[in-house]
């Protein structure tokens, strides 16, 4: 018997924002550049219900508006595919593809330690956000979090096997970016 994944070692590639129809399905919001790769019949996913990792087989597939609408085997009514909103879609880090130097994940940036190019301690990645205007970390610091863009310009260093990120904050971009958490 093949041992379950573990969850904190897992990509998240989407979160099921919803029902679609009566038949069971879900639309998921993709967190993932492959969307059409991850996202695929036949392919298994991974989601956390009541503390223990569970494969998930996508049974159907179809996009609306860049977003995967799925079927999922044994979800076959709205009440039981109701009752997946909200979960996160994770597949094995074994599973990423290589990205190209100076890219990263967002799960590797997720725990780095960031500071100034002083060396002052600035905080914690704990999340990283992406919007229209482009990805931001999500820093917890002393004074609750801080918004760090990820840009080159501000972000010098990124060794997500140090742990480490440096960055060149402009003035007042942490005192600016601070949102009580």
């Amino acid at each position: 018997m093949a041992m379950a994944p573990v969850w904190a070692e897992m990509a998240v590639v989407g979160r099921i924002a919803r029902t679609h129809g009566i038949r069971g399905q879900v639309i998921v919001n993709p967190e993932t550049d492959f969307p059409r790769e991850r996202f695929r019949v036949g392919a298994e996913l991974f989601a956390e219900r009541g503390g223990t990792v569970q494969p998930m087989r996508i049974s159907s597939v179809r996009f609306h508006r860049d977003r995967p609408v799925m079927g999922l085997e044994g979800v076959e009514t709205m009440t039981a595919a109701a009752a997946l909103a909200g979960l996160e879609l994770r597949i094995p880090a074994s599973q990423l593809r290589p990205l190209p130097a100076g890219t990263f994940y967002h799960h590797d940036l997720i725990g780095c330690q960031v500071e100034t190019g002083e060396g002052r301690p600035v905080g914690v990645v704990k999340d990283v956000e992406t919007a229209f205007g482009g990805s931001r970390l999500v820093v917890e610091g002393a004074a609750g979090e801080i918004l760090v863009p990820l840009v080159a310009d501000i972000c010098r260093t990124i060794d997500p096997g140090r742990r480490r990120i440096v960055i060149a904050p402009p003035d007042g971009l942490l005192d600016l970016n601070a949102r009580s958490g």
